[in-house]
């Protein structure tokens, strides 16, 4: 199959096992439409694996910390009572927007041989586009130092990159704004924008694929 016609495929749904606090609010929403657990305490977090998003119900007489790691999977859970849902990022509060870069920081820089790989392993999306070039600050001109530099000797560390490569200052930085631009549902996703390399695919609009009632 010619490589243009293939189209890009989102990261395959994972059960979050972690998920990083990013905001607590002890007695709900301040306004009672923003969910369907209103009046109860909620806290908002995003996941250790591919960023999703989530709305928490915690413990019965547990306060959540903002940036604490609670475990949300299916063993035994010592914070978290219910795993609410996924959380659109229109609904995120002012707190939880501060909040999501440092968390999307220290999950990446938690797990540099991961995300080093990344710069690693890189393909081509296209033969017009390759996957390096999604990551700001990029470009194709980096993107083709990096292949280079890694055909001489993989990348073992987020250091390594910048000593090899001096103008890649922050890589782990680079991946986290690449990480907010896919979470960032609030403008429609255009161009190099439209791919999902760390984060699952947005959720289709509500209502888009109801059936009529009969």
């Amino acid at each position: 199959m010619d490589n243009k016609n293939k189209k890009e495929k989102a990261p395959a749904a994972k059960k979050e096992e972690y998920a990083v606090v990013l905001d607590y609010l002890s007695r709900g929403y301040v306004k009672s439409d923003m969910s369907k657990f209103g009046g109860k305490a909620i806290a908002q977090a995003i996941g250790t694996e591919q960023f999703t998003l989530l709305e928490l119900a915690p413990k019965t007489g547990v306060d959540l910390e903002i940036q604490d790691t609670v475990y949300i999977g299916k063993g035994k859970r010592d914070k978290v009572y219910r795993v609410l849902g996924r959380l659109d990022y229109e609904n995120l509060t002012a707190t939880s927007r501060i909040e999501l870069e440092y968390a999307i920081r220290d999950i990446v820089e938690a797990q540099e041989e991961r995300f080093v790989e990344f710069f690693n392993s890189a393909e081509a999306l296209s033969t017009r586009l390759h996957t390096l070039e999604l990551i700001p600050g990029i470009g194709k001109k980096y993107m083709w130092e990096i292949i280079e530099a890694r055909e001489e000797k993989p990348f073992e560390s987020f250091k390594e990159i910048t000593e090899r490569l001096p103008t890649l200052t922050d890589p782990a930085g680079m991946i986290v704004k690449r990480v907010q631009q896919e979470l960032d549902t609030s403008t429609p996703k255009r161009g190099k924008n439209k791919y999902n390399i760390f984060t699952q695919a947005p959720r289709a609009p509500r209502g888009s694929q109801r059936k009529p009632r009969r």
